[in-house]
């Protein structure tokens, strides 16, 4: 998206952090889910928020937008990958501030006008504390109404004229990414990571992986691969995902061509709910989904997860009070 001051050198407000993707394209991480600011930084100049992150954090989300582009500053759109829980928890209060456009593939619309839940999730795979504890997550649906619209098929936005929106489903049935041609600039949304966000001690420690897409949201394997693939094929220079930091040059090409090559061996569990069968869904939202495999071992472990994280921020407020 260009501006006024596309030239103008950056400032003191605009502090690199592992999660900014390119000059213009800034990111912070809302607990443990990504949202990116494009925008050349600069007062009064325009932008697009890109998700609306983990709900409580509308405020940090303000802040930052203020420090790149001024005080009272709001986006032109805000543009959702998909509208899973962690990636839109603080859009209505943003919304309740900004009245904006909002803008989701059309396959994502059921789940964001109240029509659908998403399909449950798979707390039996991924192997991890995040996954244990995925089936207390949020399914929706979330009902924006009239305030979001479709993309357009061509994969136009008018706000940020610069990008194009390619459908990467997999992870959620109208998932998309964001692509800028001329520097191969790519938002991935959750259709790839950057952490193993199945593990709770991967994603507090942001360690940089490449990785398939959160495995217990994930609807549909095949899909999921196709879009690793076709994001792959676009050669990107610089990405930021949904969760983890953001990979750039030798590094990401390397990265993501390895994950494209082996999908299947790195990313798809052996067994699991959608493994062998995906969910059927539509316009309308779910249509089919197979049998759920039994997580009673997932939910006793989640439980005792939830435990130990209570403990852990229990004392790390005591140890703030000292």
């Amino acid at each position: 998206m260009e501006s006024q001051a596309e030239t103008e050198a950056p400032t003191e407000t605009d502090a690199k952090t592992p999660y900014d993707v390119t000059a213009d394209v800034a990111g912070i991480k809302t607990l443990f889910v990504n949202v990116f600011f494009i925008g050349t930084p600069g007062p009064g100049n325009t932008w697009v928020l890109v998700d609306a992150g983990f709900t409580g954090y509308s405020s940090q989300i303000k802040k930052r937008a203020e420090q790149l582009f001024g005080h009272g500053t709001k986006p032109d759109a805000i543009i959702l990958t998909h509208g899973h829980a962690d990636h839109t928890g603080s859009l209505e209060t943003l919304l309740n501030e900004w009245n904006v456009p909002v803008y989701a593939h059309r396959l994502e619309l059921p789940y964001l006008q109240g029509k659908s839940s998403y399909p449950p999730p798979d707390p039996a795979i991924g192997g991890g504390g995040m996954s244990y504890m995925s089936w207390v997550f949020p399914i929706g649906p979330l009902d924006l109404g009239d305030r979001i619209q479709a993309i357009a098929d061509n994969g136009k936005i008018p706000e940020l004229p610069d990008w194009r929106a390619i459908h990467t489903p997999g992870h959620a049935p109208g998932h998309i990414s964001l692509f800028r041609d001329k520097d191969r600039t790519l938002i991935a949304g959750d259709a790839f990571v950057t952490t193993n966000q199945n593990s709770i001690a991967a994603v507090a420690a942001q360690r940089e992986e490449f990785h398939g897409p959160p495995a217990y949201f994930t609807c549909d394997w095949l899909a999921a691969k196709q879009s690793v693939i076709k994001l792959n094929n676009l050669n990107p220079s610089a990405v930021g995902t949904g969760h983890g930091v953001s990979v750039k040059g030798l590094e990401l090409k390397l990265g993501l061509n390895r994950l494209a090559h082996d999908f299947e061996s790195r990313s798809i569990p052996s067994e699991g709910r959608y493994v062998k069968q995906p969910a059927i869904t539509d316009e309308n939202g779910i249509v089919d989904m197979p049998a759920p495999t039994s997580f009673i071992v997932a939910r006793a472990l989640a439980w005792s997860a939830l435990a130990g994280l209570g403990l852990y921020f229990l004392w790390t407020r005591l140890g703030d009070d000292e």
